[in-house]
């Protein structure tokens, strides 16, 4: 038993003790049946949350309207909810009421039957039902009662049956597909942040190619990133490119992915290619297709997708900086030291290197640049990429020039000779100055 476990139980015996039922509630009993340690707990309950509130000084209201309770204790959170039925939902987000209710009449409200399960944590029992521990058992995601309904109840479920079924590798059972599919515009009811949230837990998963195909294939991807459409049918030059599309190209990228890769990385991986579509044009002389400025193209693409889809500045800037830097890779082998090592000490190097990985080995497989820089990496392992500087903008005061643009010419130029092993040190570099440049 997790210490997680231990506290949610001691809540849940607190609760008996005063004459109510509690039961652990939800994706906790799930993943407990799935041999995962849960990450959280809920817990459902006959008290109402005037009593939970009563019997726990100090909790938090944070939806007392729809009977949730928040505890803080041994330094985790445990949200109590009271056993309920949920009016009408004018929203599509949220219920306009509820009444409380039986266990039985909470687990039909909630949305799928693999969350719809109770656990009796004292009689260490599974209580269901809704069939959960069936579907459980057949890797199946089903909607509880009429998939539809639950749909517009809440559209977010749309976004979460995705991430339920890509996460957990099930299969969602055919209503409950045929549902999301005839039920996609309701997304437009959802507020981005919420629907970037589902997205992000989708393509930070393992199985993320297969959830980007759900949401193509659903049609929920053309409310909020329609851009990958466009990918479909977006032919490439076979030459390079055997394996097909752009569409095909991407998604065995993202299948290619090693590890758990950051969300920076699975974004640019989504997006390195998001402007070829726009720049797609076809060369006569040479009989190929080609894609001129596709990574400019893309990048401003990208910048104005995740803007759109909130994501924060750290986040934007990030990806748009690697869709913009993914074809420079095919020039590294012919860059001088300096601008090499400049290339190298970029912040997102290394995702940029598995970008540039995935990219050839799903495409053309073509593998010397990748080798190169991994060797130079060795070579380069024994001092800084980019060594303290021999010479400073204080230095250049003392001999005479004002601060001001031709700073950073000078300094850059000192900088580039020192990467290329030509300067070596502080009095070499002021030689160089005076050397070339005069002081004003």
């Amino acid at each position: 038993m997790t210490p997680l476990e231990d506290t949610a139980k001691s809540i849940a015996a607190e609760l008996r003790e005063a004459g109510h039922t509690a039961y652990f509630a939800g994706g906790c009993v799930r993943d407990a049946l799935l041999g995962k340690d849960p990450k959280d707990y809920d817990i459902a309950t006959s008290a109402t949350p005037q009593e939970v509130m009563e019997l726990f000084p100090g909790s938090d209201a944070i939806g007392a309207h729809f009977g949730v309770i928040l505890v803080r204790r041994g330094g985790a959170h445990f949200e109590i909810a009271t056993f309920r039925n949920d009016g009408s939902y004018s929203d599509g987000r949220r219920p306009d009421s509820v009444t409380f209710s039986t266990p039985e009449e909470d687990a039909q409200r909630r949305d799928f039957t693999v969350n719809g399960l109770f656990k009796d944590p004292e009689k260490d029992e599974i209580i269901d039902f809704v069939g959960g521990q069936a579907d459980l058992a057949k890797q199946t995601l089903r909607a509880i009662g009429d998939p539809k309904a639950r749909f517009s109840e809440d559209a977010l479920r749309l976004m979460r049956a995705v991430r339920f079924a890509t996460v957990l590798g099930f299969e969602i059972e055919a209503a409950t597909w045929q549902a999301i599919c005839d039920c996609n515009e309701l997304l437009k009811k959802i507020a981005v942040e919420r629907i970037r949230e589902e997205f992000n837990k989708i393509i930070l998963s393992p199985n993320r190619a297969e959830g980007v195909r759900m949401l193509v294939d659903s049609g929920l991807i053309k409310h909020f990133l329609p851009e990958v459409l466009d990918l479909i049918g977006c032919e490439q030059p076979p030459q390079w490119h055997p394996e097909g599309d752009v569409y095909t190209h991407t998604m065995i990228m993202l299948e290619m992915l090693h590890g758990t890769p950051s969300l920076d990385l699975c974004l640019s991986v989504l997006l390195h290619d998001i402007g070829k579509p726009a720049t797609y044009t076809y060369d006569e002389e040479d009989e190929r297709i080609r894609f001129n400025g596709h990574d400019r193209v893309g990048s401003q693409m990208s910048e104005e997708i995740l803007h759109r889809l909130k994501y924060p500045n750290d986040t934007i800037e990030a990806v748009s900086a690697m869709v913009d830097n993914h074809m420079n890779f095919m020039h590294v082998q012919q860059m001088k030291k300096s601008k090499l090592k400049r290339f190298m000490a970029r912040p997102n190097y290394q995702d940029e290197m598995e970008l540039h990985r995935v990219d050839c080995a799903s495409s053309n497989g073509f593998t010397e640049n990748y080798e190169f820089l991994r060797q130079k990496e060795e070579e380069f392992d024994n001092e800084p990429l980019i060594p303290e500087p021999l010479v400073k903008g204080k230095d250049l005061i003392d001999m005479g020039f004002k601060p001001g643009p031709r700073f950073k010419e000078i300094l850059e130029a000192i900088q580039t000779e020192q990467l290329e092993g030509s300067l070596t040190s502080r009095e070499q570099g002021l030689a160089y100055v005076r050397e070339n440049y005069e002081a004003e």
